[in-house]
C-alpha cells in the first residue's frame, strides 16, 4: 500500500490507458508529483513507498537522457539518486533487466567522471563535455533505442500492481 494516499480517477486512468502507455505512465507520475507537492526532495520521498520512487526515477531518467543523454542527467545532480541507490536493482524486479545492465554501465561512468561532470559550468563548457566523454554516446544511444520497450515494461508492471502506486476511485 502506498504511504500515503493518491488517488486516481478510474475515468482518467481508463482515458490514459486507451492514449497508450506514456499517458498511463503519466497518469502515475502525475499524481505521485501532485501528492508530494511537485517535487522530489529527500522529505517528500519518505512520504512515498519504494515502487513509487522507483517509477519517478525512472521517469527523471528518461527525461534527461531523452533531453540531453547521461551526462545531463549527471550534470543536473541526478546521479547518486540514479546509480547510487538501488534503482537498477528495483528495473530488474520490474522486468526491465537490459535496462538494468545499461544502469550499471552508468553508473560505471558515473563513478569514474562525477567530478568532472558536476562542475558548475557555462553553457559552452557543458556542451563541450559531450565532445570530452565520447564514451557515454552509446549508453545515450541505447536508451533512445530502448526506451519504447522499457516504458511499456514500466507501465505493464504499474498495471500489475495499480495498489502500489494509487488507489483508484470511481
Amino acid at each position: 500500500m502506498p504511504s500515503m494516499e493518491i488517488k486516481i480517477e478510474e475515468k482518467q486512468l481508463v482515458a490514459a490507458a486507451e492514449a497508450g502507455m506514456d499517458a498511463f505512465v503519466a497518469v502515475f507520475r502525475n499524481a505521485i508529483m501532485d501528492a508530494i507537492g511537485g517535487e522530489l526532495t529527500a522529505e517528500s520521498m519518505a512520504k512515498l513507498n519504494a515502487d513509487q520512487i522507483t517509477l519517478l526515477a525512472y521517469e527523471i531518467v528518461r527525461e534527461e537522457v531523452m533531453d540531453g543523454g547521461f551526462i545531463q542527467l549527471i550534470h543536473n545532480g541526478y546521479g547518486p539518486f540514479i546509480f547510487l541507490n538501488p534503482f537498477a536493482k528495483a528495473m530488474r524486479l520490474w522486468g526491465a533487466h537490459d535496462f538494468q545492465k545499461l544502469i550499471y554501465k552508468g553508473r560505471k561512468l558515473y563513478e569514474q567522471y562525477a567530478e568532472e561532470l558536476t562542475r558548475d559550468c557555462s553553457d559552452e563548457e557543458f556542451m563541450a563535455l559531450f565532445e570530452q566523454y565520447p564514451e557515454f554516446d552509446d549508453l545515450d544511444d541505447e536508451f533512445v533505442e530502448t526506451e519504447e520497450e522499457v516504458t511499456e515494461l514500466v507501465a505493464r508492471y504499474i498495471d500489475e500492481h495499480i495498489e502500489n502506486f494509487a488507489t483508484v476511485v470511481k
